[in-house]
């Protein structure tokens, strides 16, 4: 089984370099205009409940059911969602939590490591009703977080958390073949499925 694990398109806050983290933000109308169908069309696209991956979705797999799953969900940035990394990173608690090589919670939202076991937890369980069922193909439409923390936990060759951060509309396929004898999924290949100057 092939797993296809992407990014939704642009938003303005990607643009400004914002935290969006759960704020419900939509892509913006130049990174949509610039999204293009993908090469393949599945009949079901995980998406997380945020508007930005089913809008992505649509474009990219305008045939496809969209199934949201709540925890595949960004994280929860507290109090930092909406600010510029630049307006943060002279604020105390902010410096106090890259400090702490950010294992405390954010203020007032959700710590690295919590995120981190939500979402691969929910991955997971998605692969196994995949294989389960004799899938040939697992979609997800998520966020960068999501892709970044089942990446690091279940991808081989093995990378740290940041440097799994694919562009926007685009992300990973992985080969599930190890999967029910060592939990772990090849990478095959990237793919980005918008216009190189999105």
């Amino acid at each position: 089984m092939l797993i296809y694990l992407l990014r939704h398109g642009r938003t303005e806050y990607n643009a400004q370099k914002r935290y969006q983290g759960q704020r419900d933000i939509p892509l913006s109308a130049e990174s949509a205009a610039k999204l293009r169908r993908a090469d393949f069309s599945p009949e079901i696209v995980y998406v997380t409940p945020l508007q930005r991956t089913s809008q992505t979705a649509k474009i990219l797999f305008p045939e496809a059911k969209l199934v949201p799953v709540e925890g595949l969900k960004e994280m929860n940035f507290g109090r930092f969602e909406g600010q510029k990394f630049v307006h943060v990173e002279q604020d105390p608690e902010y410096l106090a939590w890259v400090a702490e090589n950010e294992t405390s919670a954010h203020p007032d939202g959700e710590r690295k490591s919590d995120f981190c076991r939500r979402v691969c937890t929910t991955f997971a369980e998605l692969v196994d009703e995949a294989l389960e069922n004799g899938e040939e193909q697992l979609v997800i439409v998520a966020h960068g977080g999501t892709q970044m923390a089942a990446m690091e936990r279940f991808a081989v060759p093995h990378k740290s958390f940041h440097e799994w951060c694919g562009p926007n509309a685009g992300g990973y396929v992985l080969d599930a073949c190890d999967w029910k004898t060592q939990r772990v999924l090849h990478v095959v290949k990237t793919v980005r499925y918008a216009e190189e100057n999105a």
